[in-house]
């Protein structure tokens, strides 16, 4: 009898996860695969990159190699409902919202969680590069994985103590070179599988576009003013910038401008030169304590503001309504509302939450 508890792993059809998946198997660990069916556009229904037909190939290929069971699960109208459809409302509400977040709080770790449960499952594993640890205290803890350009832990800093009691990461100690060596050595066919960098839902599409197709109302111009209120020119919809942008704004001068604010209120979008742009200080909302105790002091922490942003020092202060301002010791360029701000604190993400307006 196999003493050690049933893992599902969720599979992609990439070298990430099919190696996660050979690792626990190695370990002597009962594994199940699945992967999730996500909605795509109507007419384009092999175009989410999560969910191809070649990767979906991919991945029964990895699972018959490993001779583990593998299942396929309809998560369409979910993800449509809490993913897609949050991407657009965050943009009707004047963010850049990052629907990975979101996928990761309400499909991966909830929908599929408590699929896995409910087939008999123990836990639920992942190829993300993060590490999850039982501190002295019995708290779970997310640490930064040892590859340090591939750590992933910002988009995990959603979770909450009672998911990381279900949460594997086996990848957490390697780095993307070792996991793809280890491919080879496996035999496994997505050893060489490219990585995926774009939204999963717009395929190969622009999120303009996309938001143009689906949500057609976001598509109303306005002005461009800079901070003194002059008119330089129309916008084709806020929605359609971000914060620091500097490319494809359609006003001709002779320096660059940059997006510096979008104003919902006046629908205006105002620019200016790379002296006005960035701040010391945010606002984030929706903060989520990974420990599950939110600290009653100001702290010292580094601060991401994006996935590929390097940290920033800045002291984090706790408001009401779940809510910090976080005041950095110099400015940033790229504070964007809609993005997370994640704190760490040496090789622990304590947690994190939405930049505001």
């Amino acid at each position: 009898m196999n003493a050690k508890p049933v893992v599902v792993v969720a599979m992609s059809g990439g070298v990430d996860s099919s190696v996660a998946a050979a690792l626990l198997v190695q370990q002597g660990y009962p594994v199940i695969g699945m992967m999730l069916r996500l909605w795509s556009e109507p007419g384009a229904e092999d175009s989410n990159r999560c969910c191809t037909p070649d990767s979906m190939a991919m991945a029964r290929r990895v699972a018959s190699r490993l001779d583990i069971p593998f299942y396929a699960v309809d998560a369409k109208d979910v993800f449509r409902d809490m993913v897609v459809q949050s991407f657009i409302d965050g943009h009707a509400q004047g963010f850049t919202p990052n629907p990975c977040l979101v996928c990761n709080r309400t499909i991966r770790w909830d929908f599929l969680l408590k699929r896995a449960l409910s087939v008999g499952a123990d836990y639920l594993a992942t190829g993300h590069y993060a590490r999850v640890v039982r501190n002295s205290a019995g708290q779970y803890e997310v640490r930064r994985s040892a590859d340090a350009h591939k750590d992933q832990t910002y988009v995990l800093h959603v979770l909450e103590q009672e998911q990381l009691k279900h949460a594997l990461f086996p990848l957490g100690e390697l780095t993307k070179p070792q996991v793809r060596e280890l491919a080879q050595q496996l035999g496994l066919s997505a050893a060489n599988r490219p990585d995926s960098q774009d939204l999963c839902f717009l395929g190969a599409g622009d999120y303009r576009a996309f938001l143009q197709r689906q949500a057609p109302s976001l598509s109303i111009p306005g002005p461009i003013t800079n901070r003194q209120g002059e008119i330089l020119g129309e916008h084709n919809g806020l929605a359609f910038y971000t914060i620091g942008q500097r490319k494809g704004i359609g006003v001709a001068a002779t320096h660059p401008y940059y997006v510096l604010e979008k104003d919902r209120t006046r629908n205006t979008l105002i620019i200016g030169t790379v002296d006005e742009l960035g701040k010391d200080e945010l606002t984030a909302a929706g903060v989520n304590w990974i420990s599950g105790n939110p600290p009653s002091v100001p702290f010292q922490a580094e601060v991401k503001i994006r996935y590929k942003a390097h940290e920033a020092s800045g002291v984090v202060t706790p408001l009401p309504e779940n809510k910090v301002h976080i005041k950095f010791t110099e400015k940033l360029r790229d504070i964007t509302p809609g993005q997370a701000a994640v704190f760490y604190q040496d090789e622990v993400c304590l947690g994190g939450g939405i930049i505001q307006p």
